[in-house]
């Protein structure tokens, strides 16, 4: 490929709606451009890069004996409704794309496609038999997001690969779910990334044990705890800790102690001179779930600690036994549409509160769901509310409150936080970009859309499945987050657009012209992926050009031209050295050869 027909167009500045590194390198270098908020199209260098990243996931996921496939894109709402899962994806804050074709019917935009492969297998797989068997797909995906930013990052439009299993036993599932985390690391290693595998929630895909696979980046969004041993690692979402003790609260006989206009922990404590591990934090929240039901919640947590939405999200779906929409805070305008009294005592709310307060309600439950996180159970003597405003109680307990609520665990690991494994280690705190994720389904899907085979006996049951997911684009500039410089990106070889770009630095000049066009021809001819400036620019501004689209390897046809000396610079390091042109393309294949 030749520069001169590439309609390369490289930007100086940084774009203003860049934010991230790699989202101004991309579309400095002309890899992306931006169609609409969070659409982009993928420009000649961007497919080359996606096709690399295609090539080595095929390869690995055809090892793992996974047939490819292509699954629609548009799915009909009855499928999503089966699993139950319509509502939640289309209503309120939503992420999929719906509309009505012209007979009325309701489709949705796939932004995964569990319900579709369900349907298929429940058609073709009869027998146990015929089992295991595994799809997988590499297509565009869809996902109405609130903010998208970030570029590829969070778009509303980008190319996954998702791969799906079916299988008679959990231990049948439990094989592939590992077989397929060591494929994943090779398709990472074999991009050339630095990934780390995290326990995680399995979220809105549902199902059992889950896996995400991040890149270790300080623009990441998301926050993963590791241990200092290296043996535990997990996102914010999942991780479980052991908080630091709490300071201890000596006394006996409960009193209130007046809180006048101290609505924080931080005001209560520096007012009575108190510490927020010895302080309980009540909040009174509203879940939604799909069926309709709004359920008022009272949730007791260490002064110190923060809840988890995700944890306390399948606490109470577990509770419940019904999957939550959304999760929102009481406030005085909810109590006052409900035709409640809005002198709620907040800031002085205890787990003892009554559900008398609730009993005239409009269309919430009349009762609290109450739980309280393991390490606020844990607290022998403790400050709490009082239930009326601007007071609270010193030297409560539990029994004096009546008893302990359901104890789960709702609170956000941090850094600090001891390990379960080792209490003796401590978890640090990293930021990173989630690129692949695994999930082992269970029975979710195939129970909810009646997808059965028959056994051994003659019996009907239910599929067990796994999905397996890697975002392709988003890889694509996860890469280039891990791998860049001042003076632009530093692609892995073996996703790099091109391999070698050969600049010619005079397009004016007869010898260097005719070097540059030999060595460009040989390295095609010995398969090496390569690219030709012959553009009739200044070398600088080629030079900064071949150093912001980060081809791993530059050679340079200069003045030395007529003695067939060039330059052979390596992007990474910078390291130059004059040789001859076979010497350079000796180098080339030698290092090229030993990365493929």
């Amino acid at each position: 490929m030749r520069v001169s027909r590439l309609m390369l167009a490289t930007l100086r500045d940084i774009p203003a709606d860049a934010e991230i590194t790699s989202h101004q390198l991309l579309l400095r270098g002309g890899f992306i451009k931006r169609v609409a908020s969070g659409i982009y199209a993928y420009m000649p260098l961007m497919w080359r890069v996606l096709q690399k990243i295609t090539s080595i996931v095929q390869q690995e996921m055809n090892a793992a004996g996974c047939l490819q496939t292509l699954l629609p894109q548009l799915h009909p709402s009855e499928l999503w409704k089966e699993s139950g899962r319509w509502q939640g994806y289309t209503a309120g804050e939503g992420i999929m794309f719906n509309l009505k074709d012209r007979q009325g019917k309701e489709l949705g935009l796939g932004p995964t496609h569990e319900e579709v492969i369900t349907s298929i297998a429940r058609e073709i797989i009869s027998s146990y038999k015929q089992l295991p068997v595994s799809f997988y797909q590499i297509q565009t995906k869809f996902r109405d997001e609130i903010r998208p930013r970030f570029g590829l990052m969070r778009s509303r439009e980008f190319i996954m690969k998702d791969a799906y299993s079916f299988h008679r036993t959990e231990k049948d599932l439990k094989e592939k779910y590992n077989k397929m985390d060591e494929a994943y690391k090779r398709i990472f290693e074999g991009c050339g990334l630095n990934t780390v595998a995290v326990e995680a929630d399995s979220g809105a895909i549902g199902g059992g044990a889950s896996q995400e696979f991040m890149i270790l980046a300080d623009s990441g969004e998301d926050s993963i705890l590791t241990s200092q041993d290296g043996l535990y690692s997990a996102n914010l979402e999942k991780a479980i800790s052991i908080p630091k003790k709490p300071l201890e609260l000596d006394g006996k006989d409960t009193y209130i102690i007046q809180t006048t206009n101290q609505k924080s922990i931080e005001e209560v404590c520096s007012n009575n001179k108190l510490d927020p591990s010895q302080i309980l934090k009540v909040v009174a929240m509203l879940a939604i779930t799909q069926e309709g039901k709004i359920q008022p919640l009272l949730l007791t947590i260490r002064g110190d600690q923060d809840i988890n939405e995700t944890k306390l999200t399948n606490a109470i779906e577990t509770e419940l036994k019904q999957n939550i929409l959304s999760l929102k805070q009481i406030t005085k305008d909810g109590l006052i549409s409900q035709g409640l009294s809005s002198n709620w005592p907040f800031g002085s709310l205890a787990p003892d509160l009554s559900d008398d307060l609730l009993i005239n309600a409009k269309t919430w439950e009349r009762n609290f769901l109450r739980l309280v996180d393991n390490s606020a159970a844990e607290l022998k003597s403790f400050v709490c509310g009082s239930n009326s405003i601007d007071k609270h109680r010193k030297f409560m307990d539990w029994e004096k409150l009546g008893g302990l609520p359901k104890k789960v665990d709702i609170r956000n690991s941090k850094a600090g936080d001891s390990c379960v494994h080792d209490p003796d280690q401590k978890l640090l705190e990293r930021r990173g970009i989630e690129i692949g994720h695994i999930f082992q389904l269970g029975k979710k899907y195939s129970n909810a859309l009646n997808a059965t085979f028959t056994n051994e006996q003659g019996i009907e049951e239910s599929f067990w499945m796994g999905c397996y997911g890697i975002g392709i684009s988003r890889l694509a500039q996860a890469a280039v987050e891990q791998h860049h410089d001042e003076s632009g990106i530093v692609w892995p070889i073996e996703i790099a657009p091109f391999e070698v770009i050969v600049v010619i630095a005079n397009i004016n000049d007869s010898n260097q012209q005719k070097l540059g066009e030999k060595i460009y021809q040989e390295l095609i001819k010995e398969g090496v992926d390569t690219l030709l400036d012959d553009r009739p620019e200044r070398a600088g501004v080629k030079f900064k050009d071949a150093d912001l689209i980060g081809i791993p390897w530059r050679v340079v046809v200069g003045r030395d031209a007529a003695s067939d000396k060039v330059e052979l610079v390596n992007r990474a390091n910078k390291q130059t050295s004059i040789l001859s042109s076979q010497a350079a393309k000796d180098a080339l294949y030698r290092d090229i050869s030993n990365k493929s």
